[in-house]
């Protein structure tokens, strides 16, 4: 039996997000080369401090000083591999959660089995479209490289059973958003389709899930309330610009001005 989840309650956001701004994190970003600069400002403006830091030696080092870590695969190579690999074994023995963000998994080969990898050494959380959740979860997905042609509420079924199987929490993103441990889920609408026309914002929300997920209290809590302030920013970006070359900006100052009342 399907049943649709709840409406994530804004003094639940507004609880997760007061932590957040008790307790800015550290976060170390193992991101994709395109959204480096996007991915620290957003979580510069949210008050929380990024790190990317690569070389392997060093991301093993880092990811055990660090709050918690961001894994995107977006621009997957082998060099970046062992760095992934090396930081997250660290994390986990520090026990220090990471966020997965498996980047057009599914249409290419490398990077599916890579994830799937990954999948074996227990993110916390994992960030992703409904394309690139139904694949990584096993299912016949019709994503075109980081775009997803599937729907996030018929990813539902996939990101429950993936949360079961990995015990991470899933969070499927798209026009509404869909976050779930297995059994509970929250949905979190908002945001606007020129959130789709601006590079590294998906990949953004990953970093800023993986802040969230840094901090104690419930996970899903969290996880929803990361992709309620991305989306509410969104909203606010989009009433104030013009186009995409605007919206970057009214969207860091968005994120920058963010109060907890406005989750509520």
């Amino acid at each position: 039996m399907f049943t649709r989840p709840d409406v994530l309650p804004g003094t639940c956001a507004a609880a997760c997000f007061n932590q957040f701004k008790r307790h800015p994190p550290l976060i170390h970003c193992l991101t994709n080369e395109v959204v480096q600069e996007l991915t620290a400002n957003v979580l510069l403006a949210l008050g929380a401090s990024p790190a990317m830091v690569v070389e392997p030696a060093e991301a093993a080092q880092f990811s055990r000083l660090a709050d918690g870590m961001l894994i995107n695969i977006g621009t997957l190579h082998s060099a970046r591999a062992e760095s992934m690999l090396a930081a997250i074994e660290a994390a986990n023995q520090a026990g220090k959660p990471w966020v997965l963000d498996p980047v057009a998994v599914g249409g290419l080969v490398y990077r599916t089995a890579f994830a799937q990898r990954l999948l074996m050494m227990r993110p916390a959380a994992i960030r992703g479209n409904a394309s690139e959740i139904m694949a990584l979860s096993g299912l016949p997905a019709s994503g075109r490289g980081v775009d997803s042609n599937d729907d996030s509420l018929a990813a539902l079924p996939a990101a429950r059973e993936l949360a079961r199987s990995s015990g991470a929490i899933v969070a499927v993103t798209g026009v509404v958003d869909y976050i779930t441990d297995g059994e509970r889920d929250w949905v979190v609408t908002g945001g606007d389709i020129l959130m789709t026309r601006v590079v590294g914002t998906g990949c953004a929300l990953s970093a800023v899930v993986a802040a969230f997920c840094s901090l104690p209290g419930e996970r899903l809590d969290q996880v929803a309330t990361a992709c309620r302030v991305m989306s509410l920013c969104g909203e606010k970006a989009v009433a104030r610009c013009s186009g995409p070359g605007s919206f970057t900006s009214a969207f860091l100052d968005a994120l920058y001005q963010l109060k907890a009342e406005d989750l509520q």
